[in-house]
């Protein structure tokens, strides 16, 4: 009798994707290396964000240079997450992060205070090894906390 693999108890999952989440914003939060932050993308993902479109690791190399060199003081407060399991390892994740950082525009005397809520939808895929990996991340609002000047 062949053996069936039986899937994930939908919660299980879930709690995995929670923490794929979490993980990516506490990285951020800190400004990991980037070799730390590269394995929590699949090869081919795409990034939509209010800048502009990155694809693949060269553009998140890039993208994630420049973010780190220009925010500091950064938290991500992760607000809502729904979770949508699809056929197969891959599912789609709405969720809404509360993003406070601080920017420095030279020769300003003093740092910016910046705040957003961030509508965000993503797709993650499940690897070979059993690791949940952002394929797509698309900020589809940016809303301004009051007081906060636009990005």
């Amino acid at each position: 009798m062949p053996h069936v693999q039986t899937p994930p108890a939908p919660h299980i999952t879930t709690a995995a994707i929670r923490r794929l989440v979490t993980g990516w914003y506490r990285a951020l939060d800190r400004h990991d290396p980037l070799h730390e932050i590269t394995p929590m993308v699949t090869d081919d993902v795409v990034l939509h964000l209010p800048e502009g479109a990155v694809h693949g690791h060269d553009g998140l190399a890039r993208w994630y240079r420049d973010v780190t060199h220009r925010f500091f003081d950064e938290q991500h407060t992760l607000t809502s997450l729904e979770v949508r399991l699809a056929q197969g390892p891959c599912a789609e994740v709405d969720l809404v992060v509360n993003w406070q950082t601080k920017v420095w525009d030279p020769p300003g005397a003093r740092s910016t205070w910046l705040g957003f809520d961030a509508h965000q939808r993503w797709t993650v895929a499940q690897g070979g090894d059993g690791r949940w990996r952002i394929r797509t991340y698309t900020v589809t609002a940016l809303a301004p906390m009051p007081g906060s000047p636009p990005l």
